[in-house]
């Protein structure tokens, strides 16, 4: 691996020293490794089985986010391009300085993310939520984008993969045919991170919270808020500061569980039948 690493920090331009390479746990799709040279500090993600276009997403959705300038954003050095035998993507080291205020200022910081706009629902590029395909066509109508984009996408897939029993497809297909029942058809699309779990942000530098991992669109904004409460890891703290910004809608809890259930589909897809009883119990909420 260290050969490896010399050879992306060539191919960046950096043929200084390599000082140190320390293995960075907690991501289960690519190698992470902290990376010291004589002229730099920085994070290096590997990954040999990528597709080829896999990091450039990353490296795109992370400069979306910069643009936005609502929470702060590693910047990217290099990324492979798609004619490299692995996936690699080089970024300044942030260090971690967890403080007290670092989740109220996540949560004004998402806020402020939640009022950049766009005309259309989707983006100007697919991407990759995971290691999973997310198709991103622009689209005026939001119902439609979540039935074919969101929703639609991830059933087809998991019915390849033959994640779909009898009475999970039917329901699927009784939900998707019924959208409009529950979710509100607004003109206001935003950016949307795409996959903020308490794993996708760290606490820099004196606390400021940074985004990493996005799978950026523009998209409903509560679509992102529920996926925050989908697994935990987010204090009160966070949802006081959000909603001191901009306040929830009041069909919220009505849409928290269908929006829920493009994750829970993503996760069956890719860890399998574990996630298929969460995936059921949304489903007979809606459609019985």
């Amino acid at each position: 691996m260290i050969h490896t690493i010399k050879t992306i920090l060539h191919e960046m331009g950096d043929t200084s020293h390599l000082i140190d390479v320390q293995p960075v746990p907690g991501g289960d799709i690519s190698q992470a490794f902290e990376v010291r040279t004589e002229n730099n500090h920085c994070f290096i993600k590997i990954n040999r089985n990528a597709v080829p276009d896999f990091f450039q997403k990353e490296a795109y959705g992370l400069q979306q986010l910069r643009q936005a300038g609502a929470l702060s954003v590693p910047q990217v050095y290099h990324v492979s391009p798609s004619s490299a035998d692995h996936g690699y993507i080089v970024m300044e080291w942030v260090p971690t300085e967890p403080a007290a205020d670092s989740e109220t200022k996540l949560g004004r910081g998402l806020a402020r993310l939640h009022q950049y706009t766009h005309t259309y629902y989707g983006l100007a590029e697919n991407n990759y939520i995971g290691k999973l395909p997310q198709p991103n066509g622009w689209e005026k109508s939001w119902i439609r984008f979540l039935s074919e984009q969101r929703l639609g996408f991830q059933t087809k897939l998991a019915d390849e993969q033959g994640m779909l029993p009898a009475k999970r497809k039917a329901r699927l297909e009784k939900l998707l045919d019924r959208l409009g029942q529950w979710v509100p058809d607004e003109r206001r699309p935003v950016l949307l991170h795409g996959d903020l779990w308490s794993g996708n942000w760290l606490a820099g530098p004196r606390g400021t919270p940074y985004l990493i991992d996005p799978a950026v669109f523009y998209g409903q904004r509560e679509f992102e808020l529920a996926f925050t409460e989908l697994f935990g890891g987010f204090s009160p703290r966070f949802y006081a500061a959000y909603q001191e910004v901009q306040p929830l809608s009041e069909h919220y809890e009505d849409v928290r569980p269908l929006y829920q259930l493009y994750y829970l589909l993503v996760h069956l897809n890719l860890f399998g039948e574990t996630y298929g009883p969460a995936v059921d119990r949304i489903l007979r909420h809606y459609v019985g």
